[in-house]
């Protein structure tokens, strides 16, 4: 009978999550470490602040999809992985053993910029904090037009700018005055058509691009650029894009530049066999991949054969990242913009598909009758 341990409750540990009575079966225990008893689903967060999503509508219930699997589900975050002792130690200092580990221990948005003990400041991970942030916008809105900073230049800070939008203009009387921070240029790494659609979908709405300069420091109601302009605001978002989690690192294991896991292409770790990673906590040394939910979810299948075989001993399968993705912005108005293989175009379209996407997923994993809701 061998451990399995599933750290992280995120995209692509679904299917893992949704084997385990097979696995059990095998004569294996599953134990699954989450730091909440509930997964929020990142690609859905925009549409939260936005309010087109309620909370439940964008999560699904961890513990009881595990438990009611016949899995053992423990509450908390892991702080460090002792692999020669084959331990996940957490937080807590709860230690969990393990024969074969699986990691999806996510990412989080740099908060170095932020001066310690400020207010009102968001990063946009976790994704509760987007539900925070809402109320805030709101209650601000009702008195006052609302001013929102948006640190960052790529896709977040776009669907943060739109979604925070339409959550000043929902119920506050006053509305907002909305301002994108970004040093270099405006969706830098996307197809020139796909960025002159978002410019086009923030300047209808009065939201500002400021750049030229890169944010040097967020305070309480302040953003200083590195040329030395000030900018006071009411609430602020760091979106600044995202680094793997620290875990690795500060277990001593072998990391990419980024700091993620380094794994082979059977999604395994280099050094340590036993230990396997998904989504945006590995580095794939094959070829970098992109931090987008896409590949997490296109690492589940192989996940599922590669911890089972490596429990059982038999032959890993290698993962292929696939071609070119769906790649879809929530612009926070009802409409969206949507771009691959060089066709793009924004409007009510392009939302309903991303919103039918999403849904989908959620709803798969809300449970088939096991209490996953």
């Amino acid at each position: 009978m061998g451990e399995l341990v599933i750290a992280g409750a995120g995209h692509a540990h679904m299917q893992l999550m949704e084997a385990i009575p097979e696995i059990i079966a095998d004569g294996h225990h599953v134990t699954v470490i989450g730091p909440d008893e509930r997964h929020y689903y990142s690609g859905m967060g925009p549409g939260l602040l936005g309010g087109a999503y309620l909370p439940e509508e964008i999560s699904f219930h961890v513990k009881s999809m595990v438990e009611s699997r016949g899995g053992n589900f423990v509450l908390g975050k892991v702080a460090r992985i002792d692999p020669h002792k084959r331990m996940v130690i957490l937080e807590s200092g709860q230690e969990v053993p393990y024969d074969v580990l699986s990691c999806n221990l996510g990412s989080f948005v740099p908060s170095s910029l932020m001066d310690e003990g400020s207010t009102d400041i968001y990063t946009v991970k976790p994704i509760q904090n987007l539900l925070q942030a809402r109320i805030r916008i709101q209650e601000t809105a009702f008195e006052h037009p609302v001013r929102i900073g948006i640190c960052g230049g790529g896709p977040a800070a776009f669907e943060i700018a739109g979604n925070a939008w339409a959550a000043a203009e929902e119920q506050g009387r006053f509305g907002a005055k909305i301002q994108i921070f970004t040093g270099s240029e405006f969706l830098r790494n996307h197809p020139e058509r796909v960025r002159n659609f978002a410019i086009k979908s923030l300047n209808k709405r009065g939201i500002e691009i400021v750049q030229g300069s890169y944010v040097e420091r967020v305070t309480t109601g302040d953003i200083l650029l590195q040329n030395g302009q000030h900018y006071g605001q009411d609430i602020i978002f760091l979106a600044l894009g995202v680094e793997p989690s620290k875990v690795f690192a500060a277990s001593g294991m072998a990391t990419g530049n980024d700091g993620g896991l380094r794994v082979n292409r059977y999604l395994q770790s280099v050094a340590y066999p036993e230990i396997f990673g998904g989504g945006d906590c590995i580095w794939f040394e094959p070829s970098p991949l992109d931090k987008v939910g896409v590949y997490a979810v296109r690492q589940n299948s192989v996940l599922v054969h590669n911890v089972r075989a490596q429990l059982e001993g038999s032959s890993l399968k290698a993962f292929d990242p696939g071609g070119s993705y769906l790649l879809i912005f929530n612009s926070g108005d009802g409409k969206g913009i949507l771009h691959k293989n060089g066709l793009s175009f924004g409007g009510p379209l392009a939302f309903r598909i991303k919103d039918y996407i999403d849904r989908k997923f959620v709803r798969r994993f809300k449970g088939n009758g096991n209490s996953c809701v």
